[in-house]
């Protein structure tokens, strides 16, 4: 899963569902909690801004390091969240 994660390019992100949808192509089952569990515990070694909820966003503690580093790659926001439209991106896509 955090090799999922390494390779969401700058700029582009993917939700916690997209990240399980993502890998239960892989692995036949996971869930956006697991993949929440795991980011939580492991996932300081990875660009975990590039993982974001539904809507866009990061937990409360997050948001302030998050944004700056959104605003330093260029991923598109709306209102301090990442716009999904524009900035979701799904392994095998091309930049």
């Amino acid at each position: 899963m955090l090799g999922l994660v390494d390779r969401i390019p700058p700029g582009r992100v993917m939700s916690y569902g997209a990240v399980a949808d993502a890998l239960t192509e892989d692995s036949g089952r996971t869930s956006a909690r697991l993949v929440g569990a795991i980011m939580s515990r492991h996932g300081g070694g990875v660009p975990w801004h590039r993982v974001v909820n539904a809507a866009g966003g990061m937990p409360p503690g997050l948001a302030a390091e998050a944004r700056a580093r959104w605003l330093a790659e260029g991923t598109p926001l709306r209102q301090d969240r990442v716009d999904m439209r524009a900035a979701s991106w799904w392994p095998g896509e091309s930049m």
